[in-house]
């Protein structure tokens, strides 16, 4: 009688479907799969341009930033027939700036920019709220930039945090991360693009 009854037990949980852990968005599920998706991996890259710009990028603030650390000097030129508004400037490295930053472009190019810099990476605070609607979700969530070199520390700030959302849509083999557009709600790297800065 008892083997009778551990085979019905057995055949009862054999015919009921299996749950896999992404089957259940959990907030560290969310954070994990954030995490490991390539939107959220990639670098935050800087284009620093060299030779003769316009008085817009001279006066942006990233480039203000380099004139402050002492990484870029200007000097006033004639601007080119391409290039407004005027004052021009030619940008060069100064020494130090060719110490600081010489070492960390991406590709050994020479003469004038753009120079690639790979300058900080985005590190995932925590999962601040999930909202559920059948088989989509959107998950809150809290972020900052890590700087990866002296360029990113004189261009981001670790205690600022960035709060977005993203789209999340569920899938026979569980949980995902929307990459591409579904519905009218924005993707993972819309998300990051998008978003607001709170407070520390």
């Amino acid at each position: 009688m008892r083997i009778a009854k551990i085979l019905l037990l057995t055949a009862a949980l054999s015919l009921t479907p299996a749950c896999s852990p992404r089957d259940f968005l959990t907030r560290r599920l969310a954070a994990d799969l954030i995490s490991a998706a390539e939107p959220f991996k990639a670098p935050q890259m800087f284009w620093l341009t060299t030779g003769v710009v316009s008085n817009t990028d001279f006066t942006s603030p990233e480039s203000m930033v380099l004139q402050r650390r002492g990484w870029i000097i200007g000097n006033q030129q004639t601007c080119p027939p391409a290039v407004e508004p005027a004052p021009c400037w030619e940008v060069v490295l100064s020494p130090l700036g060719v110490d600081t930053i010489r070492p960390l472009v991406a590709s050994a190019t020479s003469g004038n920019g753009p120079f690639a810099i790979q300058v900080a990476r985005r590190e995932l605070v925590g999962v601040t709220g999930i909202s559920k609607a059948g088989s989509f979700a959107d998950v809150e969530f809290c972020w900052r930039w890590i700087a990866l070199n002296k360029v990113g520390e004189a261009l981001y700030d670790s205690g600022v945090r960035y709060r977005s959302t993203v789209q999340f849509r569920k899938y026979d083999d569980g949980w995902r991360v929307m990459n591409g557009m579904v519905r009218s709600d924005q993707t993972l790297d819309e998300a990051l693009r998008n978003a607001e800065v709170t407070a520390p």
